[in-house]
Formats: C-alpha cells, sequence, structure tokens
C-alpha cells in the first residue's frame, strides 16, 4: 500500500455565494468548486486536470493507470498532494522508460475536465475478456432508485457528474467531479489500490459513453455500463468490440439496451 500524503486534509467541494433571482432579489446558494491538480509521475509532470478535488489520491493513481504509465500497486511509493500549489506526485519504483514518446502521442478528447489521452490509452484492448453477466431488469431499477441517496454535490450545487461502482443494486462507491472522466478514474484508483476485480460489478455514471467511458471501464474489469446520459457511435462499437453490456438513458423505469440485449433478463416487461 502506498503512503499518502497532504497538505490539507480535505478541499471544499462547495462554496456558498450570493446570486439575484427572477424576482431581483439576494439569495444565498452553494456552487461546485474547481482547482486544477497537477499530476507528476516520479516528479515528471504529465497533466493538469481540473477537479472537483474529492479523493485525489486515487485520482491520480486511477489516472496514471488508465493511462498505461503504471501498471502495478505494489511498485507505488508514495502519493503526495499539495494543495498549496495544487499538485500530485505519485512516486513508483517501477519503470518509466518511454515515458516521454508516450506524452507527445496525445489525443485531445470529449472528456470535459481532461481533455486529452496518450498514445499508452488505447494498449492491451485486445487482451481484454470481459466475462458475459446476466443482468435484471429488476437490478436496473432498484439500482437507480437507491442511487437517488447519493449525488450530493449535484444536488446542492449542481455542475458535477457522479460515477459509481455497484454489485448488483448496491452502491460500492460513488463519487462526483467536474468532469466525468476523474470521476471514473477516481474509482479506477481505488479497484487498483484494494487489488479489487471488477468481474462482478456494474459502472454507473451520470455522464454520456463515450469511447474513452468505454474503454476505461473496460480496463476496470468491469462488464456492466449503465448511464443516465445517451452514448457516441464509437462509444458502442466499442462496447460491440470488448463485449461490455451497455444501458444507456436509464431513468426511473425507463432505459435502453444498446449492447448486451442478450445478457438482460427482463423480469418486468409487463409490469
Amino acid at each position: 500500500m502506498p503512503q499518502f500524503s497532504r497538505t490539507q486534509s480535505d478541499a471544499p467541494l462547495t462554496k456558498s455565494v450570493v446570486a439575484i433571482d427572477a424576482a431581483g432579489q439576494p439569495v444565498e446558494k452553494q456552487i461546485a468548486c474547481e482547482r486544477p491538480l497537477t499530476l507528476y509521475l516520479n516528479w515528471k509532470p504529465i497533466v493538469t486536470l481540473m477537479t472537483l478535488g474529492a479523493r485525489p489520491e486515487k485520482l491520480a493513481l486511477g489516472y496514471l493507470k488508465n493511462q498505461g504509465f503504471i501498471t502495478d500497486i505494489d511498485k507505488v511509493e508514495s502519493v503526495i498532494i499539495d494543495w498549496d500549489v495544487n499538485s500530485a506526485a505519485v512516486i513508483t519504483s517501477e519503470s518509466t522508460e518511454g515515458l516521454e514518446q508516450k506524452l507527445e502521442e496525445k489525443t485531445v478528447t470529449s472528456g470535459c475536465g481532461q481533455g486529452s489521452v496518450f498514445g499508452s490509452f488505447m494498449a492491451g484492448l485486445d487482451q481484454i475478456n470481459l466475462p458475459q453477466v446476466s443482468l435484471k431488469q429488476s437490478t436496473v431499477y432498484a439500482l437507480l432508485k437507491n442511487l437517488g441517496e447519493y449525488n450530493e454535490t449535484y444536488k446542492n450545487a449542481g455542475a458535477v457528474h457522479g460515477c459509481g461502482v455497484c454489485r448488483e443494486a448496491k452502491i460500492l462507491s460513488f463519487v462526483e467531479d467536474i468532469g466525468r472522466h476523474n470521476a471514473v478514474d477516481t474509482l479506477a484508483g481505488e479497484l487498483f489500490i484494494n487489488k479489487q476485480q471488477g468481474d462482478d460489478l456494474i459502472f454507473y455514471t451520470t455522464g454520456r459513453l463515450t469511447s474513452e467511458m468505454v474503454i476505461k471501464v473496460a480496463k476496470m474489469g468491469i462488464p456492466i455500463l449503465v448511464s443516465r446520459s445517451g452514448i457516441t457511435e464509437m462509444g458502442l462499437e466499442l462496447a460491440q468490440q470488448l463485449g461490455i453490456t451497455l444501458v444507456s438513458r436509464a431513468k426511473g423505469r425507463h432505459f435502453l439496451v444498446y449492447n448486451g440485449a442478450e445478457n438482460m433478463e427482463f423480469d418486468e416487461a409487463n409490469s
């Protein structure tokens, strides 16, 4: 387990401000905080993420793992979060040979709060072999109902995305961030630290299902991806290629299965 250290215990997630309502009256409201966090790997700058600031250690580790910069949690020696200078430094004994070349191969993406992936991000996709897991319609409904107890920052201030790792209808971990990719990286970091397999899990996101989101969930080994939002063409193509059951537009008692319908058990189809 790496050693974690911070200059501050927690960064505030929301801030109170005064706005003027439609009647011209001042009202006190909460807004989401947004701050830069520059990631360093063995003291080399990698990227600056715009983030809410929740669980920054796990965000840093999940981002670096998903980008293919680190692979072995046992070789991570420390993660240092310094909110005085908005930085996250990951120190590892793992070889970082070829890092310069990886950093040169960058693609601008649709990811809010992130915006780019590196050449190593696509590596190893052909090695992913996800299990085909049955999913009940009633489980989707129960999961969506249980998720209503989360999204605390969104309820107070809006302007954030939420992601959750779930086992059937139980939410094991939930995190919010300015960008949906920060949220998925944070949860990827949690699984990475805990050496947890994802083959019996469901991943939920409030964000749209782009190619980047599908790839990150596949790298976590999770075979089912559920979203409140829509999907893109490449997101669908990759889900088909990687064997992810893709459930979109999921809210209340409505959802659309774009891939993996053969894994769905419609046990409440007539209710």
